[in-house]
């Protein structure tokens, strides 16, 4: 929630393509700007959503993570343990 928090509070400013418009630019290039922002915001606006429901979810989660994180590296000791390396030039 903090970095949503951050993420919001340095959100695009909008008063950058207030000043590239026309008669300050030229049509296309205000045009693709104004896109730009519009696209960037959205991304923007996405991520701290997301942000935001991941916190959410890893409240909810944080103690089952713990188990499934033992068994992943239970899981990754044994491979590393009964494995053997093989170069790829012997393969």
């Amino acid at each position: 929630m903090e970095i949503a928090g951050l993420l919001y509070e340095g959100r695009p400013d909008g008063e950058l393509t207030v000043s590239a418009r026309v008669p300050r630019t030229h049509q296309d290039v205000s045009e693709e700007l104004d896109r730009f922002a519009r696209f960037s915001n959205n991304q923007f606006l996405d991520t701290v959503s997301l942000l935001a429901a991941l916190s959410t979810k890893l409240r909810a989660a944080d103690g089952s993570y713990a188990k499934a994180d033992h068994t992943a590296e239970a899981e990754l000791k044994k491979i590393l343990v009964s494995g053997r390396y093989i170069p790829s030039e012997d393969r």
